[in-house]
């Protein structure tokens, strides 16, 4: 009977699974997104990216990106959505297109989480600090760190991650998850 409830939830969750992740994952990276509910990703090293001059290189390096979203969490379009309409946002300081771009509960620094619109708006000075400005200013959507559990800015100051939104997984919602 035990081995049964253990394999059950093992079970649920390959169901709604995406595309097996890399053979070496990030040392520390973030525990596993459920489904139905965000994970509070820990700020992994970001990946080295080799140094190329040229621009053939830079575009290599956006397909990339999007290669391994495509690869480990599906529509890389969406992703790329979200990061431009975030990214534009935060730098705008459109504080209403940022609410737009996040999932709540949004995950904080020191584990804490904001639980709506409202009481984002009124945290927002302490939330989106000029060290999350300038991560996500200066992030560059084809040199974004990439795994199983979402796409990082910056140092981990920001993740984003998509939810399914049926039993099967077929739809998803790309938002910002997690911002420390």
């Amino acid at each position: 009977m035990r081995t049964i409830a253990v394999l059950i939830p093992a079970l649920l969750l390959a169901a709604c699974s995406q595309p097996a992740p890399p053979a070496e994952p990030a040392v520390d990276a973030p525990p596993p997104m459920e489904a139905s509910a965000a994970a509070t990703p820990a700020a992994p090293a970001a990946e080295s990216a080799a140094s190329a001059p040229a621009a053939p290189a830079a575009e290599a390096t956006t397909e990339d990106a999007r290669a391994r979203i495509e690869t480990l969490l599906g529509d890389a379009a969406q992703y790329e959505k979200v990061f431009n309409a975030f990214k534009t946002a935060v730098v705008g300081g459109d504080r209403a297109a940022v609410v737009e771009e996040v999932r709540f509960p949004l995950n904080i620094a020191n584990g804490r989480k904001i639980t709506g619109p409202g009481e984002f708006q009124r945290n927002y000075e302490k939330i989106i600090t000029p060290a999350v400005v300038k991560a996500v200013s200066e992030q560059d959507f084809g040199k974004v760190f990439v795994n199983q559990q979402g796409v990082m800015i910056g140092d981990g100051q920001v993740w984003l991650n998509g939810q399914c939104l049926d039993q099967a997984c077929t739809k998803t919602e790309v938002k910002v998850i997690t911002i420390q």
